[in-house]
């Protein structure tokens, strides 16, 4: 593939590398597992928000927030989970990392398979409460939406090539403005960046089937769903889907921004974070 990207090689991003320092915290038995992480913001704060990012996303995809974000005063982090091949598993290693990282509660901005897996923590850590707030964007509730529920046991034999592929068919750069292309490219190089065994462990977790369940989450104090209206890769049932689980959820709403809004729209989107009061009411005091 090998795509080059404009947003790779603009200075906002040459600042984000060179002022944000990427650190790897190994939370599990096994030495090779690393979590990848960029933390920006007050080191005081004790209730950051971390960005979890989509199966395509390495953890500097959401480099403008951690940019604008962190210059404003908030804690953000973006965190980038090593190889794990079930819910659980994931689960608990986010659960050793915000633990190693002296964090007893959490504000939580998940996309697509991130957004999944920031509902799949909060109820897993149902029983001690631990995630504060969701931002759920452009994700899901149930795995059965996706086709390859049945074939996702054989992700793991399957070559680069062939998943990676499984991933761009959803990529679609026709009809759309030039931000969102830029969003597109600098998606398909962070894709073009991970292992097979990354790609196919993520793929797993997305395709096994597995369903929220929304009962275990009522206690999470803020939901907001971010949606777009022009085409992005869920379909309008699964949003609604979304929608019915969350009745009661703040809804931010973009007219245009496509898979990776948080990239082409991210504007907005930080406008969200911080008018929309998601983080603010809750930087000053631990739960």
């Amino acid at each position: 593939m090998n795509c080059v990207s404009d947003y790779a090689h603009s200075n906002e991003y040459n600042s984000f590398r060179s002022s944000v320092p990427l650190k790897t915290i190994i939370v599990d038995p096994d030495s090779s597992k690393g979590w990848k992480i960029y933390d920006s913001g007050p080191r005081s704060i004790s209730t950051p928000l971390i960005f979890l990012p989509p199966v395509s996303g390495t953890a500097d995809v959401y480099f403008k927030q951690l940019l604008s974000l962190g210059a404003k005063g908030y804690r953000v982090i973006s965190a980038e989970h090593p190889v794990y091949w079930s819910v659980r598993e994931w689960c608990e290693g986010f659960r050793r990392l915000i633990d190693y990282m002296g964090f007893y509660k959490v504000h939580i901005f998940g996309a697509s398979l991130g957004g999944f897996l920031a509902q799949k923590f909060a109820e897993h850590v149902s029983s001690s409460r631990r995630v504060i707030s969701l931002f759920l964007c452009n994700t899901f509730i149930d795995t059965s939406v996706f086709s390859y529920s049945e074939s996702a046991s054989l992700f793991w034999m399957l070559p680069s090539v062939v998943l990676k592929k499984m991933v761009m068919r959803n990529f679609n750069t026709s009809d759309v403005d030039s931000h969102i292309v830029d969003s597109i490219d600098f998606m398909v190089e962070k894709l073009d960046s991970l292992s097979q065994q990354d790609l196919a462990s993520r793929l797993t977790i997305n395709c096994v089937h597995s369903r929220v369940n929304p009962e275990k989450l009522s206690y999470v104090r803020m939901v907001t769903i971010m949606d777009v209206f022009d085409e992005c890769a869920l379909s309008t049932p699964v949003r609604e889907k979304i929608y019915d689980c969350y009745k009661n959820a703040k809804l931010a709403h973009l007219k245009s921004g496509g898979n990776f809004p948080y990239l082409s729209r991210s504007d907005e989107v930080n406008l969200f974070l911080q008018e929309e009061q998601i983080i603010e009411p809750f930087l000053s005091f631990l739960l």
